[in-house]
């Protein structure tokens, strides 16, 4: 199967929408889509992923089932600095330095700044979301890979309308990786498209392998710059 997250367009986080670029930047992602064979559309249920979503959805003649566990990843701990709230990801490189735990699959989640939030629960909400997701398609996790059977939906493509921290957080499961290594080393620019699909070298046993991630494309194409909504340095725009 694949599996197809695309981050929402650049947002106004003051309305949890769209900013006129934003809107731009989903129309053109709407017809990058016309020719997708989509099984099957999700959807976070903020109002930037919807806004997202909308002229793909009508380009296709579809709905989207909004499931809670893709919106945002909502897990913020106290900062080791400045002791306000703030998100888990995007920590500086002193600090990654100085705690590379969060590199560590069984201990990222036990480091103690992490620990000021819920991150481990909510981490385990999210992919007991996906695992179940995957369940209907006839995919079963089994430790670190997917159980599939003579009914498993191999050809199905599933397109999730969602966020940059939680599609680290649910690939970070399907791939055994900590989110810390996701979300400190990749950039997800508005209406990216990434891309996992799964892989079945032994029959029964599937395993997913990452194809695409974070590809603007379809803004580029059209010369729309690449939002800088998604790192610390200008994006490539060539």
């Amino acid at each position: 199967m694949k599996l197809i997250f695309i981050r929402h367009g650049e947002p106004d986080y003051d309305i949890d929408s769209l900013t006129e670029k934003g809107w731009r930047e989903a129309e053109l992602l709407s017809r990058r889509t016309l020719d997708w064979k989509v099984t099957d559309f999700y959807c976070s249920p903020l109002g930037r992923a919807k806004d997202t979503a909308r002229d793909t959805l009508k380009a296709h003649n579809r709905e989207a089932t909004v499931l809670e566990w893709l919106r945002e990843f909502h897990s913020n701990i106290k900062d080791p600095v400045t002791g306000k709230e703030r998100i888990p990801w995007d920590m500086t490189s002193d600090y990654l330095n100085a705690h590379q735990e969060l590199f560590d699959l069984h201990e990222w989640y036990h480091n103690p700044d992490m620990l000021t939030g819920n991150l481990e629960e909510n981490y385990h909400y999210v992919t007991s979301g996906i695992d179940e997701l995957l369940k209907k398609y006839g995919y079963l996790r089994d430790g670190c890979r997917y159980l599939t059977s003579p009914d498993t939906r191999r050809e199905d493509v599933v397109v999730c309308f969602c966020h940059l921290g939680v599609t680290c957080v649910i690939m970070s499961h399907l791939l055994n990786m900590t989110p810390h290594q996701l979300w400190q080393g990749f950039c997800l620019a508005p209406t990216s498209v990434t891309v996992l699909g799964t892989e079945e070298r032994t029959p029964g046993e599937a395993y997913f392998r990452c194809q695409v991630m974070g590809d603007t494309s379809h803004l580029r194409f059209h010369q729309e710059p690449v939002s800088v909504y998604a790192s610390f340095t200008e994006p490539f725009q060539g």
